[in-house]
């Protein structure tokens, strides 16, 4: 199980970690953190050197109830930053959070290796295309509505059998624009409530039966953690590691997280305890 970043190929035969650098001010647990390129820097070589294999950088944020950012802004929050990292860190693989086509494209030429979009397509009608055209690495995400207006639409008939729908005809656009590296995020937190993302999490490797593709869990410092502690975002690390056990255990290849080291040592010991399973 391999994605082609830049002509390298990754495998996901053992779990990754992604290291979330949101340059949004509006962030809901590190927004407006990192400002000048001394932070963004530090932040992402401390990222890499705990062992993230990708960094994800988003310019929209995407907490519920988010405010609209035009497309000239997200290009000038994303373009400097991913220039700046590739510059100091040239064989980084940088992931792109962004549903907009043009931001994709431009990112891509500013040597972006992947695009990780919200809405799968649904936001940007040239999206899929686009990345198609681009021949790079594309994460789908589950999701219904925007971020402003998802949290209102939490009905379901069957909520895995309704993700696993949505996702099978996704996929199936984007094969037929050529896209050879699809990986799916189920959403967590996004369109769904504190009770659903529990049941999406317990049933999650019924997602990879039916797709067959590998898995991003964007679980880290979310609502369902600290809601459910009673705590606060800046609290839920201990819960978030937890959760990312039982993620890697329903069969997620990539963990996107805000905390890398705690991540990774979570992949190690999974290893081993699939190691010594054998």
């Amino acid at each position: 199980m391999t994605i082609n970043c830049k002509g390298q190929l990754v495998d996901l035969s053992t779990p990754k970690v992604m290291g979330i650098l949101n340059v949004t001010p509006d962030s809901f647990y590190d927004g407006g953190q990192y400002k000048d390129e001394t932070s963004i820097l530090n932040q992402v070589e401390r990222m890499l050197n705990e062992g993230a294999t990708f960094i994800d950088i988003g310019g929209y944020s995407s907490r519920p109830g988010a405010d609209n950012v035009s497309e000239t802004e997200e290009l000038k929050r994303v373009i400097p930053i991913v220039e700046l990292i590739l510059k100091h860190f040239p064989e980084t693989f940088i992931s792109i959070d962004t549903f907009r086509s043009e931001v994709a494209k431009k990112s891509i030429k500013a040597g972006t290796a992947i695009i990780n979009d919200i809405s799968a397509g649904h936001l940007d009608e040239n999206m899929i295309a686009t990345v198609g055209r681009l021949g790079v690495p594309y994460i789908m995400m589950h999701m219904k509505g925007n971020p402003k207006t998802m949290q209102q639409q939490t009905d379901y008939d069957d909520l895995i059998k309704d993700i696993n729908s949505y996702f099978a005809e996704r996929i199936a656009k984007a094969h037929d624009a050529k896209i050879n590296d699809i990986i799916i995020d189920p959403g967590f937190g996004f369109a769904k409530t504190l009770e659903q993302n529990y049941e999406l999490l317990n049933n999650m490797e019924l997602l990879k039966i039916i797709v067959d593709k590998p898995i991003l869990a964007g679980v880290s410092i979310k609502s369902m953690i600290y809601k459910t502690l009673n705590t606060t975002s800046e609290n839920a690390l201990n819960g978030t590691t937890a959760l990312h056990m039982v993620a890697l255990q329903k069969g997620a290849k990539i963990l996107r997280v805000h905390d890398v080291k705690e991540a990774v040592e979570c992949v190690t010991l999974f290893n081993q305890l699939k190691q010594n399973n054998k």
